[in-house]
């Protein structure tokens, strides 16, 4: 097994000379063999080894068996053990999540702190069996190809040495080297579905293929591999789409069906903070062909005169007394704002910003036009979901200027004479 966590090492670049390790140590069979064999390569790599345990506080005296084995195991090797203990219950029950989701964000948000505090790696000690269980949890799921790439040898700065090694390996090393390690009496039940696969599901594909594990861990690298290519191609189509405030339908919609996909998952994550699930991207590929819009939880994606566009729901009204002296800068609505004026006469306490509202006029400065400042967004051909949300800069009851307009007759008076700057950024094409 040694060898086979060699191998890992070395294909994945996962440990280099002088590194610092910390073993996501939970006393079962698998996290105290990774313990084990990390030690005994610790003099090839210089290694500088620490472990960790959470304890979850969900099975009352085994829970407290786990801490104090990890504690005497790390004691027998001179390893520095970090413990924290986390109601997980009560913290699921807060959040209104499970209680694996609450023990695993738990897990990885103490691996992160001490991660940093150390300057180290953390191994989790994932095997070729978990990563066949991880497969067939997304495959029964519904997942896309990314769901396909099971567990990742190396994440960051977490690495997977075991993920070569199969659960039969683990058992078979652990009687050779004599190792004691404690179970965890949750792992016997099928009341999780990940001990359903477990229990029922792989014997079953075992009996098909004796070596499924390690099948499956080859497949999960093939599908990593198109997943990496389909995932820079959607970035490079997002990139040529990008046109008008939106995305060009027409580009989006001749892309490869694979490449599409993808970018509209990036799209809706980027854009409304939303994880789209396969029924969400055929709606939103209907759209890009017959225009509509798509319900995306708190936002939106509405696709007009060939143009595909995301916009929030709930965005809230800017307040009409944010005013301001001098230079600043504040954030609103994904758009950050930067704004210059020569305030030497004392004249910017009557500006403010704000939203746009009944009566507001603006007047374009080279037409010496003044219209209804919702006529003049329509003009200009503003999308209509957007014009509640774009940002005014006022002197009293004066439009100076208007987001995706620019500078009115007035304020171009001030930007010549008072230097006025307006600045806004990731919004992409309103730039005044």
């Amino acid at each position: 097994m040694v060898d086979a966590v060699l191998r890992a090492v070395e294909q994945y670049s996962m440990l280099s000379a002088g590194d610092s390790v910390i073993v996501a140590l939970s006393g079962g069979a698998d996290s105290v063999s990774l313990l084990h064999v990390l030690i005994s390569i610790k003099e090839k790599y210089n290694l500088n080894i620490y472990a960790a345990h959470l304890n979850h506080m969900l099975r009352g005296d085994e829970a407290e068996r786990d801490e104090r084995f990890c504690k005497i195991l790390c004691e027998k090797y001179s390893v520095p053990l970090y413990v924290r203990k986390r109601d997980i219950r009560a913290l699921a029950k807060q959040r209104g999540a499970s209680e694996e989701l609450c023990g695993r964000d738990e897990r990885y948000a103490f691996f992160s702190e001490l991660s940093s505090e150390l300057n180290a790696k953390v191994a989790t000690a994932h095997t070729a069996s978990d990563n066949a269980e991880t497969l067939l949890f997304n495959l029964a799921r519904g997942s896309s190809v990314t769901g396909a790439k099971g567990i990742p040898p190396k994440r960051g700065n977490i690495i997977r040495p075991l993920i070569f090694c199969t659960r039969a390996d683990i058992e078979r090393y652990c009687r050779v080297n004599f190792l004691d390690y404690v179970t965890d009496s949750t792992n016997l039940s099928d009341n999780y579905t990940r001990n359903k696969i477990r229990h029922n599901v792989i014997p079953a594909l075992k009996e098909l293929n004796p070596s499924f594990e390690l099948a499956a861990l080859r497949f999960c690298r093939s599908a990593a591999l198109a997943d990496d290519y389909i995932g820079k191609s959607a970035l490079s189509l997002i990139k040529r789409a990008r046109c008008g405030g939106g995305y060009s339908a027409y580009t989006l919609a001749s892309a490869d069906p694979a490449v599409l996909n993808a970018a509209l998952e990036l799209l809706c994550k980027q854009q409304a903070d939303f994880t789209a699930e396969a029924r969400h991207i055929a709606l939103l590929r209907g759209i890009l062909k017959s225009g509509g819009a798509v319900d995306l939880g708190k936002s939106g994606a509405v696709c007009k005169q060939g143009i595909l566009r995301f916009s929030k729901k709930d965005i809230k009204p800017m307040p009409y007394n944010i005013s301001f002296s001098g230079s600043f800068e504040f954030e609103y609505n994904g758009v950050h704002v930067k704004v210059e004026l020569d305030n030497s006469n004392n004249e910017s306490k009557d500006f403010s910003f704000r939203t746009r509202r009944g009566g507001d006029r603006f007047t374009f400065p080279k037409r010496n036009v003044t219209k209804p400042l919702r006529k003049a967004l329509n003009e200009q051909k503003i999308p209509s979901e957007l014009r509640d949300s774009l940002l005014v800069m006022c002197r009293g009851e004066t439009v100076l200027w208007c987001e995706g307009l620019g500078y009115s007759q007035q304020g171009e008076a001030l930007r010549k004479s008072n230097n006025l700057k307006v600045i806004i950024s990731k919004r992409g094409d309103n730039n005044a």
